[in-house]
């Protein structure tokens, strides 16, 4: 994909990005941690968002070998399998409710004794004879083994909220929907946000900024998957061009 994008002309740069400046003139400078500095007259941005991890030992030495932030992006590699899914909220009970589809028993963990999701979702997983609720139980490690230089998740240690007390939890998968942040920090300018905090844009992603576009996961929008985010680059570069064509006709008169 790079070097398609590098037959028509594209120039990557690989750096970290550490901050963006609307400029006096409408364009954009973006700041580097190396300190360097690019000036455009428009911007998208698809800095995507980042899932709250459980921060527990094992969580990260298992990520990607049965911890999963993303239920259907994985759900379908534990077909048959017991897995958990953390949380409590719309999301947690959501893709507990999905997968279904293939798990064979779904744990649902939540650290309370009542769920915050719609009322409407959580009649929804009451009713799934497939799902388990573990009340007031909070994930204290992510266990597993590796064996043939191939790791897997063969379990949780769960303690309880009230009591304080240790317990195993085996399952084969652990899906995490505690919540997820839009990596916006990066615009330094007030933006067009829903509460959440994702970037509201126009249907051809520019956002409450003038020349600056968003695509992907930082955006407002139902799902939250590469087929998506995708469409939503492809339509931001076809506005940007058209939005600069727009920007010279205008300058030109």
């Amino acid at each position: 994909m790079a070097n398609h994008a590098k037959k028509f002309g594209a120039i990557i740069r690989q750096a970290t990005v550490v901050g963006i400046h609307r400029l006096p003139d409408g364009s954009f400078e973006v700041t580097t941690v190396a300190g360097d500095t690019y000036r455009a007259p428009t911007l998208i941005l698809a800095a995507g968002g980042t899932p709250t991890k459980l921060g527990v030992p094992g969580e990260a030495e298992y990520s990607g070998f049965g911890v999963s932030y993303c239920a259907v992006c994985d759900g379908a590699f534990f077909k048959g399998h017991t897995i958990a899914v953390i949380g409590g909220g719309d999301a947690a009970v959501e893709e507990a409710d999905y997968l279904t589809r293939y798990a064979a028993k779904v744990f649902l963990v939540h650290r309370r004794d009542e769920l915050r999701a719609s009322k409407l979702l959580q009649e929804r997983l009451f009713e799934n004879p497939k799902i388990e609720i573990v009340w007031n139980k909070k994930v204290v490690e992510v266990q597993g083994r590796e064996q043939a230089g191939m790791k897997e998740c063969t379990g949780l240690r769960l303690e309880d909220t009230v009591t304080g007390a240790e317990s195993g939890l085996g399952v084969t998968g652990c899906f995490v929907f505690i919540g997820f942040r839009p990596n916006t920090d990066l615009i330094k300018e007030h933006f067009k946000h829903d509460p959440s905090g994702y970037v509201v844009t126009d249907d051809r992603m520019m956002t409450s900024i003038p020349g600056l576009f968003a695509a992907g996961d930082l955006r407002v929008q139902l799902t939250r998957q590469v087929t998506t985010a995708v469409g939503d680059a492809t339509t931001a570069a076809i506005a940007v061009e058209k939005y600069l064509t727009e920007r010279r006709a205008r300058a030109s008169v």
